[in-house]
């Protein structure tokens, strides 16, 4: 999906269970004085599956990305909410400078909880983690889509889901089984991240978001403190389900 014709390059990358389209609307906001890109995982929209031999990692997703960057040299401003906060850090890592603007919406990079010894977050992430890969294994995507929405969402989100929305959302829960091992599995220790991610950082998180991402968001906090930092509302899906609340501190941060 792209929008707009001239200014800076930015590239969108969505969470876990959606796809390039949850950008429709910062997409619009952008496209006056950007030329934007919201790019598909694997697994969403035409991207192909997840097929590799062994377990995923962020620098594969890293690497789908990068096939989607401009060519011509220019600098990037990356996007990134979730799992593609995770993704647009290792990519930003990756590019050597390239990325002259990185915007982390709740990114969920769960290895620095295990490396920091926070395993009451890390825990909390595990159990879900665990839900998913063994209901994905027996195939039972259903009762792996009601635990994710529930988490992520807040409780009764599944309850309250159309059903029509139920069997998109069951659908595409699948790549998710292939996504942790991406998380889970990187090794950079955030000492490393500070040095080879942009000063021009912006890190935005719900004071009341789920206790991973919190504690995340202190890690990052503790070690890059001259990052941008924002507490939004909204929670973890905010960048979906309240884009009036958080477009606008994307915006201001990619136009300074």
């Amino acid at each position: 999906m792209e929008a707009g014709t001239s200014g800076p390059h930015v590239v969108l990358i969505h969470s876990n269970v959606s796809g390039a389209r949850q950008w429709r609307r910062l997409m619009d906001d952008l496209k006056d004085r950007f030329r934007v890109r919201a790019v598909n995982l694997f697994g969403y929209g035409k991207s192909p599956p997840w097929t590799g031999t062994g377990a995923q990692s962020l620098e594969d997703q890293a690497r789908l990305v990068e096939t989607a960057l401009p060519n011509d040299g220019s600098g990037i401003y990356l996007v990134g909410h979730s799992f593609g906060g995770a993704v647009a850090m290792k990519v930003a890592a990756r590019q050597n400078g390239r990325v002259a603007k990185l915007a982390l919406l709740e990114a969920n990079p769960f290895h620095l909880l295990a490396q920091a010894g926070k395993m009451d977050g890390f825990s909390e992430g595990m159990r879900l983690r665990n839900i998913i890969k063994e209901s994905g294994a027996r195939g039972e995507w259903i009762v792996a889509a009601e635990c994710f929405a529930d988490y992520w969402g807040g409780e009764n989100t599944w309850r309250d889901m159309p059903q029509d929305r139920r069997v998109t959302f069951t659908e595409a829960i699948k790549p998710n089984f292939h996504e942790w091992d991406a998380v889970l599995n990187e090794t950079t220790p955030l000492e490393e991240w500070a040095t080879v991610l942009p000063t021009a950082t912006l890190a935005v998180c719900d004071p009341g978001t789920v206790l991973p991402i919190r504690q995340i968001d202190d890690l990052l906090r503790a070690t890059c403190p001259g990052w941008t930092y924002v507490a939004s509302t909204g929670g973890h899906m905010a960048p979906l389900s309240h884009p009036d609340v958080i477009n606008p501190i994307v915006i201001d941060f990619l136009r300074r």
